[in-house]
């Protein structure tokens, strides 16, 4: 047989890579999941397929191969970003809230004549990017309503307007479904209609309205009127003329783990072609004043459950190791709890400060519109991490090891802190 020392070599070897705790984890939990894991943990590629498997371990009575999962999730995040926590200091801007698509998950649309609704024009939009800066912003996040009178140089003029006043301002705007409007509006193609934005100051582009990458789930979330191909040719589109994008997938509402799988596989092989994705966002559907729930309460979830949060933050970190290695988790649909509890299932990133964020509020999501940079590093660090200020593409900025943020008032006066939470941890080591 083998010479003994050579096993033994070998053993070390393994072990080395899967610690003797994580093999307890990995001989409890089925072995379907344990082999998918395994795979994983040697940087073998988890197929879609074997995606749908993990993302099925939802039921309560899976929590030993969920405790696998996410045991493998947070093994392949140090491996690949270590103990940094990154967040950038943004600001949301809608500059219209007006929008006749008809989406039926979305709380956020108005009519022309509704109460509430708004339209901001470039200068009151350079307005607050110009506070947003004043306040250490270093990125604008800037989506809206598709309005029907809207013409589509609004979109060039809104870029110019924030250059002009803020050079250095990294612009971070238009989803997918805006960049069909206003190429659609300007007669253009993708490309040169992109094209343009980019030589006007565009840095990058929010990879929102994917939702679920499916025809038959979109079909009942937007009547598939930016269809999956259509999105991913025009995400393809920007990463080839040089505008990178975040990729999100929307789920808890008329999805299954077949569909989550196959989109987080979708996304890995854009990347693979590409490689223009900057991070994942995972964000749940927020079910409250959303028509799609209110006109169908039978048939659509309210949302994703605890587990599938968990699950879809931990299995898109394996799923996409090595492609896309930043998951970041969304505090405006989480709350700032719940969001620091996943920096244990594979996420590294908390995403932005968003000083007035109103698509996800206009949903019923309840938490709120700021988290100040001071806060943030208070959530990491109670979780033992450290916090790094990154700009829009990653680019690190500061690292918080011996010093803190300057500490801000928030802009719009909040109700309740969102780190109450954190009142019931001990103190940690300054």
């Amino acid at each position: 047989g083998i010479g003994s020392d050579l096993m033994n070599k070998v053993y070390q070897e393994v072990s080395r890579y899967i610690p003797a705790e994580l093999q307890n984890l990995l001989d409890a939990a089925s072995s379907s999941v344990s082999q998918i894991l395994t795979k994983a943990l040697f940087g073998i590629e988890v197929s879609e397929d074997e995606g749908a498997v993990l993302f099925s371990c939802r039921d309560n009575e899976k929590d030993t191969d969920r405790a696998a999962i996410f045991s493998v999730a947070d093994i392949l995040r140090r491996r690949s970003k270590g103990d940094y926590v990154t967040f950038v200091v943004n600001r949301n801007i809608n500059f219209t809230n007006i929008c006749y698509m008809g989406c039926r998950f979305c709380g956020f649309a108005k009519r022309k004549e509704d109460l509430g609704s708004e339209w901001l024009e470039p200068a009151q939009v350079v307005e607050r990017a110009q506070q947003a800066w004043d306040r250490g912003g270093t990125e604008v996040c800037i989506q809206g309503g598709l309005h029907p009178k809207m013409e589509g140089k609004y979109y060039r003029e809104l870029i110019l307007a924030i250059k002009a006043a803020l050079p250095d301002m990294h612009i971070h705007a238009f989803s997918p479904f805006e960049v069909w409007y206003g190429a659609v509006k300007s007669k253009l193609s993708y490309r040169d209609f992109l094209s343009d934005l980019k030589d006007c100051g565009l840095g990058s582009m929010p990879g929102t309205a994917a939702e679920i990458l499916d025809t038959e789930v979109r079909q009942k979330l937007t009547k598939n009127k930016l269809s999956s191909d259509c999105w991913e040719e025009i995400i393809r589109t920007a990463h080839e003329v040089g505008i990178p994008s975040t990729a999100t997938i929307m789920y808890g509402h008329v999805d299954e783990p077949k569909h989550w799988a196959a989109h987080i596989a979708l996304l890995r092989e854009i990347q693979k072609d590409t490689g223009g994705f900057t991070e994942l966002v995972p964000l749940s559907f927020v079910h409250t004043d959303s028509p799609l729930f209110l006109n169908n309460p039978d048939s659509v979830r309210p949302g994703p459950t605890d587990h599938e949060v968990d699950l879809m933050h931990s299995v898109s970190r394996i799923m996409l190791n090595g492609f896309i290695d930043n998951i970041q988790v969304s505090w405006t649909k989480l709350g700032a709890e719940r969001a620091r509890n996943m920096l244990s299932l594979g996420v590294n990133d908390l995403g932005g400060t968003l000083m007035n964020e109103s698509i996800s509020r206009s949903a019923g999501s309840k938490h709120g519109q700021e988290i100040t940079a001071a806060e943030l590093c208070e959530i990491i660090r109670s979780a033992e991490r450290i916090p790094v200020r990154r700009n829009t593409i990653y680019k690190t900025i500061d690292i918080y090891k011996d010093h803190d943020p300057i500490d801000i008032i928030p802009l719009v006066e909040r109700k309740s802190d969102p780190l109450n939470f954190l009142k019931m941890f001990p103190e940690t080591a300054e």
